[in-house]
């Protein structure tokens, strides 16, 4: 920084002594002492203790700079009332930056910090507090003094736990503590009467905390956890609760009381282990988003989940009404049904369109089962867990509407030229068999977003899978497979799940980091060097990005 930016208050501005006729506006002995220095985006090092030289400064902005410490001379800018030091290298913070007593805004995101001054709390009159992204392994207990916190942002650090502490800011509106790796939340967090929003994403939590006190919780954000269980205890307080998102856990069930949650506006269940849903959900009166796919749901067929939200809670609505229980009988025997028939699920293909024959260790599927489709159209077919060598030749019938097959774990050694008729098919399942190959007339299944050929022979990437553009989850988990082109790959530009675990990659190609439209890839159980296994674990976008750094230049 230039000298006389630290001297602007004290010298006299060089026109001064040129130009002698003034006009109101630069009569510089009128001047004010500077209030605000932005000194953003440059590539400073280090700032002077000639700082405390403006002692006026409310605003001081260094963000996106490459300072690795700060002057302690800080201390001394008592009127600071907002910092920004994001976006540095910062490893430590000087104990006399806790001396600014008005300071309102500090913003620390984006650095290398590993711990913080024990003084944090005297920070009294701090209103938002960003320390997002830095290296952070625990937080100071004096946090808890801090009652005029408004905002708190801990997200992306290596958190294990909160100090209980941190209840006592009663200001808190929204705390962040996504993607840290938090095991419990302290239940007194429930007291914390102001909270409006809470972001526990990415953590290692296996329940939801209570929260008694929190009638003003809007949004609590818990997805990509390892919650098992969703309790009536952990709904029933949270009046105010608009939005609950819970995606890519593994909840089983959805307790009757999520219907409490009366002013609840979005939903999100994604990628659970739910298999049924209380149909009450179905009368929430503001709910406008319901999000369900990537569950195991035996009521709700998958073609009405992709018909959306209102939909869906119109389909719920109608259940209500309806005697549940007929889902579970056999239709009655009458004149009108053939003898062979009545060990058909009419129902299910009638009002599921859910053709069914599976775990029966069927060597062929009955041709009384194609014969009662008729002209029923079915959207669902579940042929797995049977001893089929091969797939029906009769599922040719049911091409202008089935988009859902499953054929998993039979004996099936080769796919058929009937089910690559199948034009509307969505998701194909068909894990544990005995498949080598696939057949180039699969490229017509042009719409098939979902392939699981897991636990089959595979010993090389098929090659008619890069050209199925529709693809967005590739399981290819325990094969054999030796190899996989990178540069097909980046042509598939929906694919976002790719699962390469347990088969014989020896080498992983660096351009795979170019594929830009992956979330999820597991490459896990492969005889692979590099990347090592610290490096798998961090997920999938530091896998990227470490073999986007080996693409030779």
């Amino acid at each position: 920084v230039p000298q006389h930016v630290w001297r602007i208050n004290l010298d006299t501005p060089e026109e001064a002594h040129q130009n002698l006729s003034f006009g109101a506006a630069d009569r510089w002995w009128e001047q004010t002492d500077l209030t605000k220095l932005i000194l953003a985006s440059n590539k400073l090092q280090s700032l002077s203790e000639d700082i405390k030289l403006l002692p006026a400064l409310t605003v001081l902005d260094v963000h996106d700079n490459q300072l690795t410490s700060l002057p302690s001379a800080l201390g001394q800018l008592e009127n600071l009332q907002k910092l920004d030091f994001s976006h540095n290298k910062l490893k430590s913070i000087p104990e006399e930056l806790m001396q600014l007593s008005h300071l309102k805004s500090l913003l620390l995101h984006h650095n290398e910090l590993s711990h913080l001054p024990d003084g944090f709390g005297q920070l009294v009159n701090l209103e938002e507090l960003d320390l997002s992204n830095n290296r952070l392994t625990d937080i100071p207990t004096s946090f808890a003094l801090l009652i005029n916190l408004v905002r708190l942002n801990l997200a992306c650090n290596q958190l294990k736990n909160l100090p209980a502490d941190i209840s006592a800011m009663k200001s808190l509106r929204q705390l962040d503590c996504t993607k840290n790796y938090l095991e419990t939340v302290p239940s007194k967090l429930a007291s914390m009467a102001s909270l409006e929003q809470l972001y526990l994403r990415k953590n290692k939590l296996r329940s939801l905390p209570e929260f008694p006190s929190c009638k003003l919780l809007k949004e609590l954000h818990a997805g990509e956890n390892q919650i098992e269980i969703l309790n009536a205890e952990n709904l029933k307080h949270l009046n105010s609760l608009s939005v609950l998102e819970l995606r890519d856990n593994k909840i089983k069930s959805v307790p009757d009381e999520i219907t409490l949650l009366q002013k609840l506006e979005r939903l999100d269940l994604s990628n659970n282990d739910i298999s049924r849903l209380p149909y009450a959900l179905g009368n929430l009166p503001q709910l406008k988003f319901l999000a369900l796919e990537g569950n195991p749901l035996r009521t709700i067929r998958r073609d009405l989940l992709q018909k959306g939200t209102q939909e869906l809670l119109k389909y719920l609505r109608s259940k209500m009404q309806d005697d549940v229980t007929s889902l579970n009988e056999e239709p009655p025997v009458t004149a009108m049904t053939l003898p062979s028939e009545s060990r058909i699920n009419m129902h299910a293909i009638t009002s599921l369109k859910l053709l069914e024959y599976s775990e029966k260790q069927a060597a062929v599927i009955p041709d009384e089962m194609f014969n009662a489709v008729r002209s029923n159209p079915v959207a669902t077919v579940n042929f797995s867990k049977n001893q089929l060598n091969e797939i029906p030749p009769r599922i040719v019938e049911l091409k202008d509407s089935v988009c859902d097959v499953n054929l998993g774990f039979n004996k099936i050694s080769s796919i058929s030229l009937e089910l690559c008729m199948l034009h509307k098919l969505t998701h194909l399942d068909i894990r544990n068999n005995f498949l080598t190959s696939l057949p180039e007339e699969m490229e017509a299944l042009a719409r098939l977003q979902i392939i699981n050929l897991s636990f089959n022979r595979f010993k090389v990437f098929p090659s008619v899978l890069y050209r199925i553009v529709a693809l967005e989850a590739v399981l290819l988990s325990n094969n054999q497979v030796g190899s996989i082109d990178p540069l097909q790959l980046q042509r598939m530009d929906r694919l976002g799940t790719l699962d390469l675990q347990n088969n014989d990659l020896l080498q992983v190609p660096p351009e795979l980091g170019n594929c830009e439209t992956l979330r999820t890839l597991l490459l896990e159980g492969n005889p692979f060097r590099t990347p090592r296994a610290a490096i798998l674990a961090k997920g999938t976008a530091a896998v990227l990005e470490y073999l986007r750094s080996r693409i030779p230049a």
